[in-house]
């Protein structure tokens, strides 16, 4: 079990970026196409992205009729009807163009930052699956071992070799294994039932056996420039920025005068005349003001979004020295427990008569917090690894 676990933990030295095309990959995919909530915002943002289009339209257009019968004159009734469509200046709807472009970007964005924080769950989850699956196999050996050394005391107590003392405490050491296991399967139905959810309640049709195999990530400016162009929080940060200077231009554009077009008939008796209508609307106090508040908004995005960009890199590098201070401790820790006895030599020692009951369980209750240790830092190497890598997702 251990050499098996440690072969594993050697494949942090391959050479390629990133997760292999494994099992979990096909998780990750069934979660994006079944989770409920993803569903429902693909739908939202669908209906949000007609809503803004929507908000480019044209005004409606206006129809009059005068009728007036009323009144002392001698000639016939007045009739007049017209028809009008007002609207604003046309470089007012490029402009509006691209600011609804770059809203729905905004939603989008928005969107693939949940969808992220949805399969970065799905990942966590199925990550402590692969631990705790690990964790049930070393468990359930070590109740079989437990079970051996407990029939082997009970035949040496039943020569009067050894005492009542020694044959409890190895009765408390084969119960102490067998309770871990039903605790660790009921943690495995747990894990699998929130992965579930996150699936849409259907099950995961995907088992994984292993970690995925990775490559230690060394240089954290290339990493940082990738999130830059693919994480969805930085990327909405940058989208503020653009968001006030497309609203800009749009107040700019405004100030321009809205026109208006129509057709008008007037007539009495049967004369009548007819022509076309044309007018505009000076803005002269509409927009007043409207320009400055939107270059003042400009000038706090480009400040703000620095900031937070700044506070970003900081939290990444952070992140990433956590990241390499723990892989270099595992790799160390990891290089010794290669070189420990195995639990298999232990048994065999004790077997033989080269250990007491004592000795034993002292030498295999050390190796084992040891290897506990060893699997708790390797699952802790791989959150690390992912949540670094999370603009991949």
């Amino acid at each position: 079990m251990l050499k098996n676990i440690l072969f594993a933990g050697c494949l942090f030295l391959l050479s390629w970026r990133g997760f292999a095309q494994t099992g979990m990959e096909e998780i990750l995919q069934q979660v994006e196409q079944n989770n409920l909530e993803l569903q429902a915002l693909a739908s939202a943002l669908e209906g949000k992205r007609f809503e803004l289009q929507s908000g480019n339209n044209f005004p409606d257009p206006e129809v009059g009729i005068f009728y007036l019968p009323f009144g002392d004159h001698t000639a016939g009734d007045y009739t007049e009807y017209h028809i009008t469509q007002s609207f604003e200046f046309p470089t007012v709807y490029g402009s509006r163009k691209n600011l609804i472009n770059q809203q729905i970007s905004q939603y989008e964005l928005g969107y693939k930052s949940r969808r992220q924080e949805i399969l970065l769950s799905a990942q966590a989850y199925a990550l402590e699956l692969i631990l705790i699956s690990k964790k049930l196999k070393v468990f359930e050996t070590r109740t079989e071992q437990a079970k051996t050394v407990l029939d082997q005391v009970n035949q040496l107590f039943q020569k009067e070799e050894v005492g009542i003392l020694e044959l409890n405490k190895s009765k408390v050491v084969w119960l102490q294994q067998q309770l871990a296991v039903p605790q660790l399967e009921n943690q495995l139905q747990n894990l699998s039932e929130q992965l579930e959810n996150l699936n849409g309640g259907k099950p995961i049709g995907t088992t994984l056996v292993d970690y995925p195999v990775f490559v230690g990530l060394t240089d954290a400016d290339s990493i940082w420039m990738e999130k830059l162009r693919a994480e969805p929080l930085l990327l909405q940060i940058q989208q503020e920025e653009i968001l006030a200077q497309q609203s800009l231009q749009l107040e700019k554009n405004k100030v321009l005068p809205n026109l208006a077009a129509g057709f008008n008939r007037q007539g009495v008796m049967g004369s009548y005349y007819s022509g076309i209508y044309g007018g505009l609307t000076i803005p002269l106090w509409g927009s007043r003001g409207k320009v400055k508040a939107a270059q003042s908004q400009v000038e706090f995005q480009t400040q703000n979004n620095l900031s937070k960009v700044n506070l970003a890199r900081v939290q990444f590098d952070r992140e990433f020295r956590n990241y390499t201070f723990l892989r270099t401790k595992f790799t160390e820790y990891q290089n010794t427990m290669t070189a420990l006895d195995s639990e298999d030599l232990l048994l065999q020692a004790y077997q033989l008569g080269e250990l007491s009951f004592l000795q034993y369980y002292q030498e295999i209750q050390f190796y084992r917090q040891a290897f506990d240790t060893f699997l708790e830092m390797q699952h802790q190497l791989y959150q690390s690894h992912t949540s670094l890598l999370k603009h991949q997702l």
